[in-house]
């Protein structure tokens, strides 16, 4: 299985006004995992022409690209994945379509919406939000550290958090369970997103490492 230590999700309101792909390229200069695009408000063609570009900026380093919510775009655009949401297309149908090794990644709230995603042939899930976040308007109320801990406790695949998540809270996170950190403002609102996504990786990998052999 992949690392999920350190996931960005692209956004152009939060970032200074860089692009999604200027985003994309200056989280995988300073070494993230996994890049999202997120994308809610431009056109099918429009966010396919972004996605073509990131996953060219993207497969040179081995970052993996995943694309939010739109598995067709996530196809047509040759993503290593999609990442659904509870009102998207279910992971069953999702999965039916694209056999592994796409991987599928779940925004769940539960540990039983987490178990679920896994049955129906989830590769990760992303407990959203952990905290409550401004970055995402329709996210809803933070979860908590105890929903990550139950989350991690009830499934065998990688558990991710979201949501309000900054360099002071991410090793927390881990600590209760995660095996990774997806972040938007923590990096792209900083002047240096390269930089920025540089020291959250580290701190992300220094509590995976002390929380010892069981951390994905």
């Amino acid at each position: 299985m992949p690392s999920f230590a350190l996931y960005v999700v692209t956004d152009e309101v939060v970032s200074r006004g860089r692009s999604h792909l200027e985003c994309a390229r200056e989280a995988v200069a300073g070494g993230a995992d996994v890049v999202q695009l997120r994308e809610k408000t431009k056109s099918a063609g429009e966010i396919l022409a972004i996605a073509e570009a990131i996953r060219t900026a993207t497969a040179e380093s081995g970052t993996l690209f995943v694309v939010n919510d739109r598995l067709d775009i996530a196809l047509a655009a040759g993503a290593d994945g999609v990442h659904l949401g509870q009102g998207d297309l279910p992971v069953a149908a999702a999965r039916r379509i694209a056999p592994r090794p796409f991987l599928i990644g779940v925004s769940i709230g539960s540990a039983d919406e987490a178990l679920r995603a896994e049955r129906d042939g989830a590769d990760y899930v992303a407990v959203s939000p952990v905290f409550s976040t401004g970055s995402k308007v329709d996210a809803g109320p933070g979860h908590g550290l105890a929903t990550v801990a139950a989350v991690r406790r009830a499934v065998r695949i990688p558990v991710i958090g979201i949501g309000g998540i900054d360099p002071t809270a991410a090793a927390d996170v881990v600590r209760a369970g995660a095996d990774g950190c997806a972040v938007i403002s923590a990096v792209l609102s900083q002047p240096d997103v390269a930089e920025a996504t540089r020291s959250l990786r580290s701190i992300i990998l220094r509590a995976l490492a002390d929380r010892g052999p069981e951390s994905a």
